[in-house]
């Protein structure tokens, strides 16, 4: 008599698979089952209550406040009068390396340091010098513009 080919891993392997593909048909039958698929509108509407949670019940309609569309106010800065500086600033030269063609400029006001450019300049500066000046937003910074000397008072 001829021997079995099929060997005992084998037979553990098949019933491995066996068990596996078993598991996988018995969690999909419970998905199938669990599952919300073709239920109805109102089970899927979710609502946001006066505090701003979610919940599954409407609100109240007598709680309802009454907003005028003027009233309402889209994209607009509360601190718009703070964030203006005044157009024409004031400061002293720090340092500016002419070869290079940059240096920065200590506002009189604020002392803080503002870079500029030889760009921005209407005359030529040195270190020192005081001189009036604007400034604009880049994306490194502030940077001025339109400076020029002014007479020492």
């Amino acid at each position: 008599m001829a021997k079995s080919r099929v060997t005992f891993n084998k037979k553990e392997k098949e019933k491995k698979r066996q068990r596996k593909k078993k598991e996988k048909e018995e969690k999909k039958e419970a998905r199938k089952a669990n599952s919300s698929k073709g239920a109805g509108l109102d089970d899927m509407i979710a609502y946001v209550d006066a505090e701003g949670n979610i919940t599954d019940s409407p609100p109240d309609p007598e709680k309802f406040k009454e907003v005028e569309a003027e009233n309402i106010e889209i994209s607009v800065s509360k601190n718009l009068e703070s964030d203006e500086e005044p157009a024409q600033r004031t400061g002293k030269v720090s340092f500016f390396n002419s070869s290079k063609g940059y240096g920065f400029i200590e506002d009189g006001n604020t002392k803080e340091r503002i870079f500029v450019h030889v760009s921005g300049l209407l005359e030529e500066v040195q270190e020192n010098d005081l001189v009036s000046f604007e400034t604009e937003k880049t994306p490194k910074g502030m940077s001025a513009i339109e400076v020029k000397r002014v007479e020492k008072e």
